[in-house]
């Protein structure tokens, strides 16, 4: 039966995973239960899906650490490694302000405020907020490590990495060890086998994403409230319409304006894109992401700078279709009329504001920066919690999907790219001496 199992393609693994999720998950949530006390398969299925994730979590902060160290120490042997840097900045921010342009037209099209039934009551101001000071805060790293701490309402004190920061602390190092030269080889040797130790465990771990799939999905399906959909529809529908546009459509374009297959690039990032979707993490996904970049033929020593970069300020679905969309209903809904500046600023907002909230989690804030940029009420906020987990899943999908398409194209622009590995539509390759 294993053996059976282990020659199934991942793809269909995974696609094993997501049917036995939804079917698992609507059969809790006919068992009922509450969030306070769930019934014993809603709770199997959230500690599955938990344990998956904080397997991929604790990989995150070695794998940024090493591989942009040694990637950055690679740089020594490109010459145009400057221009890769710009290219890539340029096309966050190109696919940023596409996909803004999309939520705007489609929220002027639709009205999503005016049209909704969602009490007013429901308005209150979120608990965290955005603002630019908080791109200064996120990326001067606090300590060595990146480490932030947090109290817990219990009393407890939790530990968690600022991946904007380690991001920063390890080009530092990168840089440092290019500045040194011969004598940090030592370092970079021990990065390197660090970096390939690293890289072996995380594909154990990824082969646990059916199983993990199952967990994820089967949680979301028992927990969320899908009866707050009805009164917010028409919102839900057009973040979702906008979300499909921006990877089903403008992605494609994209990569068959720069002669790349579609298929070809879909069969090779699906592994990532789910397990947004069921995960609601692009810090998560993160090692995952970086793995079928590198499968698309991005060469490891760019994707390992490009996607953790990506992951923290790349967000098409959170930070560019979501926060201009929800503008537009706070405003729709509190009857402030928008004027050509004010859709100016969303996008203004949307292609440089990511960065500004890098440090900080969820979509909530960068909905904040939007709506006080703008001057509207905060209190809109509230209106579409209940529904946040709903729809974070679509967005986190298309944010993890845009992380791995911008340097494919860019590798491919520079003459980078290995078309021949491209090509092959491996899901997710296994790495020598796994």
């Amino acid at each position: 039966m294993f053996a059976r199992l282990r020659r199934t393609p991942f793809g269909v693994q995974v696609l094993i995973g997501l049917v036995l999720g939804i079917g698992l998950g609507v059969l809790a949530r006919s068992m009922g239960g509450t969030d306070d006390d769930p019934n014993w398969l809603t709770a199997t299925l959230t500690t599955i899906g938990s344990i998956f994730v904080t397997l991929l979590r604790v990989l995150v902060p070695p794998l940024v650490l090493l591989a942009v160290v040694t990637s950055i120490a690679n740089l020594r042997q490109v010459t145009n490694a400057a221009r890769l840097a710009w290219q890539t900045l340029l096309w966050f921010a190109v696919t940023a302000l596409i996909a803004v342009a999309i939520g705007i037209g489609v929220g002027i099209a639709t009205d999503p405020g005016g049209r909704s039934s969602v009490a007013a009551s429901a308005a209150e101001e979120p608990s965290s907020t955005g603002s630019w000071l908080d791109f200064l805060q996120g990326v001067v790293p606090g300590n060595t490590f990146g480490l932030e701490g947090s109290a817990g309402d219990d009393g407890t004190v939790s530990l968690n990495f600022n991946v904007l920061q380690l991001l920063v602390i390890a080009i530092a190092l990168g840089v440092a060890v290019l500045k040194v030269g011969d004598k940090a080889e030592p370092l970079l040797a021990v990065a390197r086998s660090g970096l390939a130790v690293v890289q072996t465990v995380l594909w154990w771990v990824i082969r646990l994403a059916p199983l993990g799939t199952v967990g994820l999905l089967g949680k979301a399906v028992a927990s969320y409230g899908w009866d707050a959909l009805s009164p917010l529809g028409v919102f839900v529908i057009d973040v979702y319409a906008g979300l499909a546009l921006v990877i089903f459509v403008v992605y494609p374009v994209l990569l068959r304006a720069h002669g790349l297959g579609v298929r070809d690039f879909f069969a090779g990032v699906w592994p990532a894109t789910q397990l947004g979707f069921v995960s609601r993490s692009s810090i998560g996904t993160l090692p995952v992401t970086q793995r079928v970049t590198e499968d698309l033929g991005v060469p490891s020593s760019y994707a390992s700078f490009a996607v953790p970069l990506g992951a923290t300020t790349k967000m098409d679905g959170c930070a560019a279709i979501y926060p201009a969309l929800a503008a537009i209903f706070v405003a729709g809904f509190f009857g402030v009329d928008l004027s050509i500046t004010d859709y100016l600023l969303i996008a203004f907002v949307s292609v440089v504001g990511s960065a500004a909230t890098a440090g900080l989690t969820g979509a909530t804030v960068m909905l904040t920066l939007t709506l006080s940029t703008l001057g509207l009420p905060l209190a809109g906020v509230g209106l579409l919690l209940a529904i946040d987990p709903i729809l974070d899943m679509g967005r986190t999908a298309v944010n993890v999907t845009g992380q791995a398409l911008v340097p494919t194209l860019v590798a491919k622009r520079e003459g980078l790219l290995d078309q021949t590995r491209y090509r092959s539509r491996h899901a997710v390759s296994e790495p020598v001496g796994a």
